[in-house]
């Protein structure tokens, strides 16, 4: 018995010989000859004398320009590690992150506020090589774009119709409800099929009703919603566009979208999104933009943009109480205090174009940087406002804008391309749609694109198309119609439409109602059912000459579409949605006739069957009470009964 215990303590003295040999080895100092100790100084040196050039380089860049978070991370690292080898320069980030907010004042007294979040992230997604490291850019839509091949993404959520007449263009243009378009790569084989699951992911991933999307309310546009990105696929059969006019926003569609930014709602310009402030507005709309850009001129190194905007009008007698007094505390109800950590740049905007001299509207605190940057074809001037620098939150380390109007005077500068659409004609049978488009230039005529997108359940009559500018006939020069089919696919109609200088352009077309199948109806049939908006894409003439360098380093804002002339801008712009009455049943008769049955089975069938079930016996009737009283006394005198 003790023969095994014997060889088990061998066997563990090895072990421990063994492990204090190797923990030796691995001790053991190494002596470095003469020679090699001198050339290993020396290269000490000379890579210590490159680190202090380069740092005083740095320092010298830095004092010309603004400070990059790259830089200070550099230098926080070489201050920490003085008197140590560093043998080379920290890695350049590969992504890069900004927020911009911009406050326009609008004659009719409201406010208007755009928020821009752009992420730059210098990854190939085009290429079939798996990305596995996401740092600012949000993995759960690279996982999309990288699963489902997506070349470009536009979503947006808005609630209310912009009202370009009181309020100018918008910074980011967006139909009510919900719209999605998206460009597929060319090694998509099976498009449909791959849309279709993908508006299931994004419904998932946004809160939203997208999964109702598919080929009835889908379209292929063969001229519009051309690429805004890098341009090197264009067939159309790529690209898929659906509205849903009906989608209704609301705060479980925006808490989705602000935790796809870096800081989320915790730090930056995002801490000012409060739902019961965003909400209770006149105009609100929210969007994600994913496509490939350009970093420099010959577009070496694409890189893969992430813009999330948000754009809200606040009313004047709703939030304001009808003063023409603004502040972030009214707006949002919350200051600023501090930037976002991982913003490269983090600025506020307010537009003073229309005041400059502070006359007729006051802006405090003043700012100490003016700048001027050509947006929708003008030449605007605004206040400039540098969260990065701690001088611009003041001694009491918050920041809250005020703008005050001090006269209502001025005039306001209309649109140069408006449009509008209604539904005429009467009974249930028959109508007819109107597209109203106003040139506003006094003496340039400049050509539009239209697409009409109208549900199956609408039936044209494409004959009776008319397009009349100045009660004369305006021929298209280009005409794309694609029929509907019932309960397959809606209608598609492009036109290329050159519109005269200060005229009014009408398109109208009839169409013939359907019957619909009762399983069809929406649970609310009497309210009506919904048309989306029509789009209509131009380049507008230019007041002032357009910067065609797309690569050059200038606001959020100003930058989205891109230009190719200095004469002219891209311009998108989207009509009222139509509600339309359909031919609807009465849906209250099933009702009736279950309670008109039910009552008849419960009276005739409930009284034949008592009638058949029931036995009768007869009871004699129970004596009254002198009865009962006289019978008593007799009781008690002996007598019998009556």
């Amino acid at each position: 018995m003790a023969a095994p215990g014997c060889w088990l303590s061998l066997v563990l003295l090895i072990l421990f010989n063994l492990a204090v040999v190797s923990v030796a080895v691995s001790g053991e100092t190494i002596p470095i000859k003469g020679n090699n100790a001198t050339a290993f100084h020396n290269s000490d040196t000379e890579a210590a004398e490159q680190t202090v050039a380069m740092e005083e380089r740095r320092w010298e860049e830095t004092q010309a320009g603004e400070a990059s978070p790259e830089d200070a991370a550099t230098d926080k690292e070489g201050a920490s590690a003085r008197g140590t080898v560093v043998p080379s320069l920290v890695p350049r980030a590969k992504d890069d992150f900004q927020e911009e907010l911009v406050i326009r004042p609008l004659h009719s007294g409201d406010i208007y506020a755009s928020f821009h979040f752009r992420i730059l992230w210098e990854s190939d997604f085009m290429s079939r090589n798996k990305v596995s490291h996401y740092r600012l850019f949000p993995k759960s839509l690279g996982q999309v774009i990288s699963k489902f091949s997506v070349r470009e993404l536009h979503i947006s959520f808005t609630q209310g119709y912009w009202r370009t007449m009181q309020w100018g263009q918008p910074y980011q243009p967006s139909p009510p409800g919900a719209e999605l378009w998206v460009w597929f790569q060319d090694s998509v084989t099976d498009v449909d099929s791959t849309w279709k699951e993908l508006t299931n992911v994004l419904s998932g991933i946004f809160c939203a009703s997208l999964n109702f999307i598919d080929s009835t309310n889908t379209v292929q546009p063969s001229a519009s919603f051309k690429p805004l990105g890098i341009v090197n696929v264009t067939e159309h059969r790529f690209l898929r566009y659906a509205t849903l006019p009906r989608e209704i926003v609301c705060t479980e569609n925006l808490t989705p979208w602000k935790k796809l930014l870096p800081c989320g709602s915790k730090a930056g310009l995002a801490v000012l999104l409060k739902s019961e402030k965003l909400f209770h507005s006149s105009f609100h709309s929210q969007a994600v933009h994913i496509r490939p850009v350009c970093e420099d001129q010959e577009c070496k190194n694409p890189s893969l943009e992430l813009r999330q905007t948000l754009n809200v009008v606040f009313d004047m007698y709703t939030s304001a109480q009808g003063k023409r007094e603004w502040s972030l505390f009214k707006m949002f109800s919350r200051t600023l205090t501090e930037a976002c950590p991982l913003a490269s740049s983090s600025k506020i905007y307010v537009d003073i174009t229309a005041d400059t001299q502070g006359e007729q509207i006051e802006v405090s605190p003043a700012a100490t940087l003016l700048s001027q940057n050509v947006v929708l074809g003008d030449r605007r001037t605004f206040s400039v406002y540098d969260l990065t620098q701690p001088v611009t939150f003041g001694t009491m380390r918050s920041l809250n804008l005020l703008i005050r109007w001090k006269a209502s005077e001025g005039d306001m500068l209309r649109p140069l391309l408006h449009a509008e659409r209604y539904v005429a004609g009467y009974g249930l049978h028959t109508g007819e749609i109107h597209t109203m488009m106003y040139n506003n230039h006094p003496y340039r005529s400049y050509p539009v694109l239209l697409l009409e997108s109208v549900p199956w359940y609408l039936r044209l009559y494409i004959h009776t198309l008319t397009v009349t500018s100045k009660a004369k006939d305006n021929k298209p020069s280009y005409i794309h119609y694609q029929p509907s089919k019932d309960r397959v696919r809606p209608h598609l109609l492009e036109m290329l439409i050159q519109l005269p200088p200060n005229s009014v352009t009408e398109v109208t077309v009839q169409f013939e109602r359907a019957l619909l199948k009762w399983t069809e109806y929406t649970p609310d049939p009497n309210h009506g059912f919904y048309v989306g908006s029509s789009v209509i894409s131009s380049l507008v003439p230019s007041v002032v000459a357009m910067n065609t360098n797309i690569t050059e380093e200038r606001p959020l804002f100003s930058n989205f579409f891109p230009c190719k002339e200095e004469s002219s801008y891209f311009v998108r712009i989207y009509t009222e949605p139509l509600l339309v009455n359909l031919p609807t049943p009465d849906f209250s008769m099933p009702y009736n006739v279950i309670c008109l049955t039910c009552t008849v089975v419960a009276v005739g069938y409930g009284s034949l069957y008592n009638l058949l079930t029931r036995s009768f016996q007869v009871e004699e009737p129970s004596p009254g009470l002198a009865k009962w009283i006289a019978n008593y006394i007799r009781k008690l005198r002996g007598v019998p009964p009556l």
